[in-house]
């Protein structure tokens, strides 16, 4: 491969990094939903990490399970968080496998 002059090198890396900030404002448009309890408590929630929108089941709505509804509505929470981070790396891994970065390049900058 023949050498990259500096001019060469910096345009890509300011390709990258549009290519980069589009990919990352684009997350915020991938949804994903995290469950607890059987699906008795899900949340929707962003490849970004903003929480869209909660769901429970009427079964739970009783003072007497509410240390049960907080739990579950916590783990939904924490599933939520870990399929984000999932749908936030795959959408970053398709993003930058498109990009003709010199070898040893990494992203972010």
């Amino acid at each position: 491969m023949p050498d990259l002059d500096l001019d060469k090198i910096m345009q890509m890396a300011q390709n990258a990094q549009a290519e980069l900030q589009k990919a990352q404002d684009n997350l915020d448009h991938v949804e994903v939903e995290g469950a607890s309890g059987g699906g008795l408590v899900k949340v929707r929630a962003s490849a970004k990490g903003r929480i869209i929108g909660i769901t429970i089941d009427d079964s739970l709505m009783k003072v007497e399970e509410k240390p049960m509804l907080e739990d579950l509505i916590a783990a939904a929470l924490n599933d939520a968080r870990g399929k984000a981070d999932q749908a936030a790396a795959a959408e970053m891994q398709k993003m930058s496998a498109g990009l003709p970065l010199p070898p040893g390049f990494k992203l972010p900058f």
